[in-house]
């Protein structure tokens, strides 16, 4: 079995697992997840929606039957409007109708919304049980399955609600990227695009690179090609690895650090892509999607305050441009979006962090009280309306 680990060390090595990247490699997760969890491990619950489980619920199930554990499904809507406090309570009564001890599990097979739901019923079901990650789209295994954030979204905004709670281990099967959408495959690519920004200029110019060898109008007819196969687990284990790295060093994402490897980093992006996200009621927009605007906004910004040159946006625009069209936003309230900032989780006291770039793979940290108010509408209405 060909495979790719990306080790994730915490707590100073007090809490270790690894993100596993392979190929075809879902007949094997019952042996992983087993091997992850205690001794005394009876059963696991795959939370997953009806598309996904459909596709690969009953390889995994099979896989962990013939582990020895005993398996049971449960199965959420799709969309980011089931990422909500009904689903989550829901989510909890099936585990306590299937009476699950301490010693059992949680798989989430699927995207970032499953993953998100799973990882914070199972911080909360007694006191917290195993968890384990079986991402099947790009965006989740890059960001969302990594790093150990769980929440469910509310009436104030997305992700207001939710705890920092590790999993046992990751599991990623390559082959699952196969069956996905196009708009997924765009939406991934984003939040790739959105890590290389501030991870390194070599993590960028790998991302591009793939990106313009492998065209995304192509991409899910090249699981025949090796040197597609070979390039794409390299790919995803660099991002992976970035966004281990950050949280490693950072896990809770503390309020007082703004120095350039605090884990706000990874919020590049999203201040302007929650608001989308939030004004257009969760529908409109993919996450990665939004992410994709976003991270135009947070670089026209940065261009506007002469802290990053011409150029270097120039190519995050270039870039940005390779994943194709994102979603229509003439339509969308300026004002509406501009309103909704005052509700995201990454406002510190009274004023909002903005993630904006001295270059490609140096991000900067600066309060909005430090950012004119017409240069952030300014730079998103030349996003969204130009």
């Amino acid at each position: 079995m060909n495979t790719r680990s990306v080790p994730v060390n915490l707590d100073g090595n007090s809490h270790k697992y690894e993100v596993i990247v392979g190929h075809k490699v879902l007949n094997d997760c019952g042996e992983w997840a087993k091997s992850n969890l205690s001794e005394d491990s009876q059963k696991i619950i795959i939370i997953s929606n009806e598309k996904v489980f459909g596709l690969y619920g009953k390889e995994v199930s099979e896989s962990i039957k013939n582990s020895g554990l005993l398996v049971e499904t449960h199965l959420i809507g799709d969309g980011e409007e089931y990422k909500s406090f009904d689903t989550l309570q829901n989510t909890l009564k099936v585990f306590g109708q299937n009476e699950l001890k301490r010693s059992d599990a949680v798989i989430a097979l699927g995207g970032g919304i499953v993953g998100d739901l799973a990882g914070f019923a199972a911080s909360i079901y007694l006191r917290g049980i195993s968890f384990l990650q079986i991402p099947t789209t790009l965006l989740a295994m890059i960001d969302s399955s990594v790093g150990g954030k769980t929440a469910v979204n509310s009436q104030f905004g997305k992700n207001l609600i939710g705890s920092f709670y590790q999993p046992k281990g990751v599991w990623i099967d390559i082959a699952t990227l196969k069956t996905l959408e196009h708009r997924e495959i765009v939406a991934g690519f984003c939040e790739a695009i959105k890590q290389g920004a501030i991870g390194s200029k070599e993590l960028f110019d790998k991302t591009a690179s793939f990106l313009r060898d492998y065209p995304i109008n192509n991409f899910i007819y090249n699981f025949d090609n090796e040197g597609f196969l070979r390039d794409l687990t390299n790919l995803l284990a660099s991002q992976i690895d970035f966004k281990a790295q950050i949280v490693m060093q950072d896990e809770k994402e503390s309020s007082d650090r703004e120095d350039s490897k605090s884990r706000k980093i990874l919020n590049f992006g999203h201040t302007t892509a929650h608001a989308l996200e939030k004004v257009t009621d969760y529908k409109h927009f993919k996450h990665g999607e939004a992410v994709g605007y976003g991270t135009l906004v947070a670089g026209e910004i940065s261009k506007k305050l002469d802290i990053c040159d011409g150029n270097s946006i120039k190519l995050l625009n270039d870039v940005v441009g390779l994943v194709g069209k994102l979603p229509e936003t003439k339509n969308i309230e300026i004002d509406k979006i501009l309103e909704s900032f005052a509700y995201d989780k990454k406002a510190i006291g009274q004023s909002l962090q903005w993630i904006l770039l001295e270059s490609i793979g140096k991000p900067k940290i600066l309060q909005s009280q430090f950012i004119p108010k017409s240069i952030i509408k300014e730079s998103i209405i030349k996003v969204l309306k130009g």
